[in-house]
């Protein structure tokens, strides 16, 4: 047996079926992993994934696999493994697999040095964990490192500033910030499995609720995009004016959190920062309201203050604490503040996720063909690869377009015809 760390191997079985299901939504990774099955233009190059352990990811991690690539997978957050899904890698896919779901913290790192020890060309990240992680401990590793990508806002944010501090030691590729990565899994995969996590948890009703969502980006879009669908009243706090203005505009009432604390029912954070519902939020909520997290890390929400403020604490259902303060007002902490989608749900819709990983394919492709070429910095996403997937996806869907005339294309490249 290869080297793992996960629950149970006897839920491979289970497992594989879903992996199976979830394949059926993805076209686009699966002839991705057909040509990669051809052409082996990952042979020879060894990956350390730091990914949410889904049916989804497993697809990934076995395109990668068909591609040549030695693979080997972690978690990036501690409550968001499948955990048939982890047995399935390791018994019928062969691949090294470091993940159990409700992991502690010292786990959670002891995996992700798990995943490093195996001294990986290319990075695969969902947070910047492993790569923080790698940058701190492992710096003897850092030789061998020729490039990575990084999948989520959260995890951009923290390389950039890395790389604007010149401490980055490799290069990036953003894969958040392919058009068909964040227009589509950020608005419509979060707005779906955030709203199948808060349901999951608490089966409470959402039309006519007043619900609360912080943070205006792609994230934030989908989910208030689904709640007002389902009949809720949605508020929408932000600290950007432009992103203000535009949830203004498209229908929400916009205010401060603190004014949103006193009216919310159930609050919801998509925003990547810490502390966003604080300490002064939790006195003038409800009796009964809840919270949850579709970010990415469980610091969105004062949990340290919400125990501090309380007298009782207790598990009430799945996924749900119930904080008892000491005047007596209950407050609800949904999968200890964590990716409710992930913890309580599972995650993206896999067609969605078709069009996020196969930006992770062909980017690392583009790495291990180009890694010479770059340099210590985060990249974009090559424009060629996010319109390729863009026709892939079009082409599995039945979805044919118009194509520009010769006469279109001079128009647009000419200065001289006018108007």
């Amino acid at each position: 047996m290869i080297k793992h760390d996960i629950k149970d191997i006897d839920l491979a079985k289970r497992g594989r079926l879903r992996i199976e299901w979830a394949a059926q939504e993805m076209p686009v990774l699966r002839s991705i992993a057909e040509r990669f099955k051809r052409e082996k233009p990952l042979k020879g190059f060894r990956f350390s994934a730091c990914l949410h352990v889904t049916t989804e990811t497993a697809i990934l991690m076995e395109t990668l696999r068909a591609g040549g690539a030695e693979v080997f997978l972690c978690a990036s957050n501690p409550l968001s493994t499948q955990d048939d899904v982890a047995a399935s890698l390791v018994r019928f896919s062969k691949i090294p697999v470091f993940a159990i779901k409700g992991e502690d913290r010292r786990t959670y790192y002891k995996h992700i040095n798990n995943a490093l020890s195996f001294k990986p060309h290319i990075t695969m990240d969902d947070g910047a964990d492993l790569v923080s992680t790698l940058h701190k401990q492992g710096r003897g590793l850092l030789k061998g490192l020729l490039g990575g990508t990084e999948e989520t806002t959260t995890g951009v944010i923290r390389l950039r500033a890395m790389a604007e501090n010149r401490a980055l030691r490799y290069p990036i590729i953003a894969v958040n910030d392919a058009y068909t990565k964040y227009l589509f899994d950020n608005r419509y995969g979060t707005g779906q499995s955030t709203i199948d996590g808060i349901l999951r948890a608490t089966n409470r009703l959402i039309a006519g609720c007043s619900f609360v969502v912080s943070g205006y980006g792609w994230c934030g879009k989908g989910i208030a995009m689904r709640a007002k669908g389902m009949g809720a009243r949605v508020i929408i706090t932000e600290v950007d004016p432009l992103r203000a203005l535009e949830a203004t505009m498209d229908g929400f009432e916009v205010m401060p959190i603190r004014e949103a604390s006193k009216i919310g029912d159930i609050f919801i954070t998509v925003t990547g920062d810490i502390n966003v519902i604080s300490k002064e939020c939790f006195s003038l909520m409800k009796d009964g309201a809840i919270l949850c997290n579709s970010g990415h890390f469980n610091v969105e929400i004062s949990i340290d203050a919400l125990r501090k403020m309380s007298k009782n604490k207790r598990v009430i259902r799945d996924f749900v604490e119930e904080y008892t303060l000491k005047n007596n007002k209950r407050i609800y902490l949904l999968a200890e503040g964590r990716l409710i989608n992930l913890s309580a749900a599972e995650g993206h819709p896999s067609a969605v996720m078709d069009m996020s990983f196969a930006n992770q394919a062909l980017c690392v492709e583009h790495i291990a063909k180009n890694y010479k070429r770059l340099e210590n910095k985060v990249y974009s996403v090559p424009e060629e690869i996010d319109r390729e997937i863009a026709r892939l996806k079009l082409k599995a869907i039945g979805i044919r377009i118009d194509t520009l005339t010769r006469e279109q294309k001079r128009y647009l490249h000419s200065w001289k015809m006018g108007t």
